[in-house]
């Protein structure tokens, strides 16, 4: 199963490279493009999970790594969801 990482950057300028053991993300995500906080974390919230469950299809258990990624991305969401104009921005894929 092919792992990848892809870069972000929050809305605060932070860069984050972020887990997934699936090129699933590529479904949802484009390089160079913003996403509102929401719809990045609900995006990110549907990709992770399709990934996981691939792992659990294929090995018997869902993915830790992408379980806890998910977690991490709605733990930083949360800090901007009030902010109405906050966007994240996917800045790279890493295969």
């Amino acid at each position: 199963m092919p792992e990848m990482r892809f870069v972000i950057r929050w809305p605060d300028g932070a860069r984050e490279s972020c887990y997934s053991p699936s090129l699933v993300i590529k479904d949802f995500f484009r390089v160079g493009e913003a996403y509102p906080v929401e719809a990045f974390a609900a995006s990110a919230r549907e990709a992770l999970t399709i990934a996981s469950d691939r792992v659990a299809a294929r090995y018997g258990f869902p993915c830790s790594r992408a379980l806890g990624q998910l977690a991490r991305i709605e733990s930083v969401a949360a800090r901007f969801r009030a902010q109405p104009d906050a966007h994240v921005f996917v800045q790279a894929f890493e295969e």
